[in-house]
């Protein structure tokens, strides 16, 4: 288009126009969208809408025109559906399951909580039981629509279970010591707690009710900042594992000509909010490690849940350099790539030392992502007992920023080249 002052004023208009258009299709609400299908839609319809209403402002109808206008729309619409289609491939596995969330209470209150999660699909939400010491029949005239438990099993179920949130839906007047109660238990297992804003009796005017009237009780970061970490993972893990990929698959060589099994190992471990993940390392035991650990049991070194020989017999001499070098740790970039892992967290545990868990407290480690490397790999590794490496990822949690990351990342290279603590 030609640059004059009308045109120009027209691409103003565009430019504010547009965004209002996606607002009010619900682009910028993604947890609304649940699948791509229904993305690729609305995006369809937005374009298209906004392709029309830029044509309104339009005082001629010139061939040109109206052939950019056509290529402003095929341009508009296949950016947008290749740029979201990125995002959702780029999104962290855990981003794509529903949270799953405990309604603490039976009343009025918990159905209209149940009713928004269940009814009015804004959010993507599993509501696993509901939580009270007494069931309510006034507001569950048929039955409460999943299990009821209760309250003195929160404990154990955020022990037990992958719960991501707990919504407290009790009268605030009445209930106030079991809210209470029930905050000071989500806090010890690293668990978000909701509780109604809705505190005071009314008449006449009224609250406008849904989830994002619950205050939240964050016990972990949250915000943007979480965005600028996961595009650092994504933007150095894809560095890393382009740059690395020849001695990669020198390592994966060396494995295959020195001993039996498989070139990399798979484990499930425990990730954020112990949803399970696959573990990605190079091989650096024999291929029945696995089998013959229960055999080991009685050899282990380790205080607390956790399982570690000094001198295992399971570990090939290879693996030994592999380990002492951490280099059986590389394939874990994959696991970053894909978002089941971050470069800086806390280390994920096998299931075997996470059932073993016994305090709530050491839970809240599961409240971030876990990473390659952490806050206690660079003070002294394997050298640490197991309620060091809690009391220092609970640190790394409660003061985390990008600052704390890149430190550890920086600290990380100088730890791994010294060996100091690796088994």
């Amino acid at each position: 288009m030609p640059m004059t002052g009308r045109n120009v004023l027209f691409v103003l208009c565009v430019a504010a126009v547009w965004p209002l258009v996606f607002h009010l299709f619900g682009l910028y609400e993604l947890s609304r969208i649940r699948q791509p299908k229904a993305e690729a839609i609305r995006v369809l319809a937005a374009t298209s809408t906004g392709t029309i209403l830029a044509s309104a402002f339009l005082l001629t109808g010139e061939t040109a025109i109206i052939s950019t206008l056509v290529r402003f729309w095929l341009a508009s619409l296949t950016l947008c559906l290749v740029f979201r289609t990125a995002r959702r491939a780029l999104e962290p596995v855990h981003h794509r399951q529903p949270r799953r969330a405990l309604i603490i209470g039976t009343g009025d209150l918990a159905r209209r909580a149940y009713e928004d999660i269940r009814f009015r699909g804004t959010h993507r939400y599993e509501v696993v039981a509901f939580l009270d010491d007494a069931l309510s029949d006034d507001c569950w005239r048929d039955g409460a629509p999943n299990p009821v438990e209760p309250l003195d099993q929160l404990e154990q179920m955020l022990m037990r279970d992958v719960i991501d949130e707990v919504v407290v839906a009790l009268p605030i007047k009445s209930r106030y010591d079991r809210i209470q109660h029930v905050i000071s238990v989500c806090e010890r297992a690293g668990v978000q707690a909701r509780y109604a804003a809705d505190m005071f009796t009314h008449t006449v005017a009224f609250p406008t009710y849904d989830l994002r009237g619950f205050v939240a009780m964050q016990v972990a970061p949250d915000g943007p900042r979480l965005l600028i970490k996961r595009a650092i993972d994504i933007a150095g893990a894809s560095v890393a594992l382009l740059a690395l990929s020849p001695v990669m698959l020198i390592v994966a060589a060396a494995i295959k000509l020195t001993s039996p099994g498989p070139v990399v190992f798979t484990q499930p471990r425990a990730g954020l909010g112990r949803r399970p993940f696959r573990m990605y390392k190079f091989r650096s035991m024999s291929a029945d490690a696995d089998r013959l650990q229960a055999a080991l049991e009685e050899r282990n070194e380790a205080r607390g849940p956790v399982f570690k020989i000094r001198n295992d017999p399971r570990i090939t001499p290879l693996g030994r350099f592999l380990r002492k070098s951490s280099i059986d740790e590389l394939p874990q970039l994959w696991n970053v790539l894909v978002g089941d892992m971050s470069l800086v967290g806390p280390r994920p545990l096998p299931w075997r030392d996470v059932e073993r868990i016994t305090r709530p407290s050491d839970m809240r480690r599961f409240s971030m992502p876990p990473g390659i490397t952490c806050l206690w790999q660079v003070q002294g590794r394997s050298n640490l007992d197991f309620e060091r490496w809690v009391e220092l990822d609970l640190e790394y949690i409660d003061r985390w920023s990008l600052a704390t990351d890149a430190q550890i990342l920086i600290k990380t290279l100088p730890a791994v080249l010294s060996g100091n603590g690796a088994t």
